[in-house]
């Protein structure tokens, strides 16, 4: 049986970090890929995993909002080091992963893949690991719920990004549709909110509600649909936003907790005091990184 001294659980950003950081192997069910908007600061350095600057501009109605590289970048290439150097030893093969005390199973579908020992399990999450840490939950938990939403009539427009305030769409942000191949001026939009698990089940805070807490929010701001002539007053006319729901993706946000006297150990680091540690982490893989 393999037996290691430390190992990281999680696939989170936090968690690839933590992983790359201290060169620990890495084990995870699902990818916990990070959100498609979420950017670093525009001035971030990555340079010591080979990560030029990407610094972008999006049209708000406050002015110019200045973003640098997405997270998922830095995501993916940590992942891909690690995986260079056999830290991820069953990448996304696994499905399930069941700690009794003494020993790791890792299983796929039909059948155990790995057993391993460890001494010490630095642990981020993981939705099909069994006998890991207690999640601490409260009585009415909280999560940030992602609404995908197409544009079937007037996704042409400037605006990238609008932030509101509320709980519901707190953000929206525009984008190239994906429906469309290639290059597209047309855009769809991912309205962001951030709910308990009460306002999840109830109406006001269902995906059409959503839709139309957008749509709202555009045409406070004074963005309108296709031109559609001119009426008796000699007044402009607009169509109405013609949109569709696609999709809805819910994340529960939980906080972790270890038993005392465990080999278990509650991860510690925030995201960016593991970003302050990158460069010395990054040296570690300095003969993978001079081919990138």
């Amino acid at each position: 049986m393999i037996a290691y001294d430390k190992i990281v659980i999680g696939s989170s950003l936090r968690a690839v970090l933590f992983a790359f950081s201290n060169n620990y192997p890495l084990f995870f069910t699902e990818e916990s890929r990070p959100f498609r908007f979420d950017y670093f600061e525009e001035h971030a350095d990555l340079s010591c995993v080979k990560i030029s600057p990407r610094p972008q501009s999006l049209t708000t109605f406050e002015g110019e909002k200045k973003v640098g590289v997405a997270k998922e970048v830095l995501w993916e290439r940590l992942l891909f080091l690690l995986a260079l150097d056999g830290k991820v030893p069953l990448s996304n093969l696994c499905e399930s992963i069941r700690y009794d005390g003494e020993r790791v199973v890792c299983s796929n579908e039909y059948s155990k893949i790995m057993e391993f020992k460890f001494n010490e399990c630095y642990y981020f999450g993981d939705p099909n690991a069994v006998g890991w840490p207690s999640k601490k939950s409260l009585s009415n938990a909280e999560y940030v719920c992602y609404d995908y939403i197409a544009f079937n009539r007037g996704g042409k427009h400037s605006i990238d990004y609008i932030e509101t305030g509320d709980n519901l769409a707190a953000e929206i942000w525009f984008y190239p549709s994906d429906r469309i191949d290639g290059s597209t001026s047309v855009k769809d939009a991912c309205v962001v909110s951030h709910l308990t698990a009460d306002e999840l089940k109830g109406f006001d805070c269902s995906e059409t509600m959503a839709r139309f807490k957008m749509i709202s929010e555009m045409e406070s701001r004074g963005m309108k649909g296709l031109f559609n002539g001119y009426g008796p007053n000699g007044k402009p006319k607009h169509y109405k936003f013609r949109t569709t729901h696609v999709s809805r993706r819910t994340k529960k946000i939980t906080t972790l907790s270890c038993d005392a006297n465990t080999d278990l150990q509650a991860p510690l680091p925030t995201e960016e005091d593991l970003l302050k540690n990158l460069p010395m982490a990054a040296s570690i893989h300095s003969d993978f990184l001079r081919y990138l």
